[in-house]
């Protein structure tokens, strides 16, 4: 008899009041000096804040100090929490390419995608933001039914490639491209207004 599949644990947006899976939102935490600050890896002391992870909620629940109420004190909301959280995130999911690579899990370059895609060894496909469309639509032909990210410019995607620029790159399947799936999908949460997050993050359709 089949395991029944594990949920993952929900958590309550203090600022929608609405329940979600804990990997769609981000916790805060605040400082022993009174400082709501973003807590990532989830592992910060005190009673977690947690936020739909969308930019528009995240500002209007910094604009409104929404953390003060959910915490029960006067906290103190840096004005440029959004804007940090953003940073932190990306960096988080670049950190996280670096990793496939060192680890020859990813590939960065048309050709190497192109071979990688025909062998069906991608499990995430990533287009740089500023890329060309007619080479997106080159490899999006071949990567159906291939999950698709097009949330870092080609400067910021080379980096984890020690290279300049990078347009193209892939991600092999493994635990590392499931846990930047999940990491991305926040990111774009956090990118967007709600209603474009598939600008960033799309299934290429077969």
């Amino acid at each position: 008899m089949a395991r029944p599949e594990k949920q993952m644990p929900e958590r309550r947006c203090i600022y929608t009041r609405e329940t979600s899976p804990r990997g769609m939102l981000v916790r805060f935490s605040v400082s022993p000096d009174g400082m709501v600050v973003p807590d990532l890896e989830e592992k910060l002391p005190g009673r977690g804040l947690w936020l739909t992870a969308r930019g528009d909620i995240i500002r209007r629940a910094c604009a409104e100090n929404v953390f003060s109420k959910a915490a029960r004190r006067n906290v103190t909301v840096p004005a440029d929490l959004p804007d940090r959280l953003a940073a932190l995130m990306n960096s988080r999911c670049l950190d996280l390419i670096g990793l496939a690579r060192r680890s020859g899990a990813a590939v960065a370059g048309f050709e190497k995608v192109r071979a990688a895609l025909d062998a069906g060894d991608v499990a995430l496909l990533i287009e740089a933001s500023d890329g060309a469309d007619d080479g997106r639509e080159k490899l999006a032909r071949r990567a159906a039914g291939v999950e698709t990210l097009s949330l870092w410019t080609a400067d910021q995607l080379g980096a984890p490639f020690g290279r300049d620029r990078a347009v193209h790159a892939a991600i092999f399947a493994g635990g590392l491209a499931d846990r930047l799936s999940r990491e991305a999908q926040r990111c774009a949460g956090i990118q967007s207004e709600g209603a474009d997050i598939g600008a960033h993050l799309e299934l290429q359709e077969s």
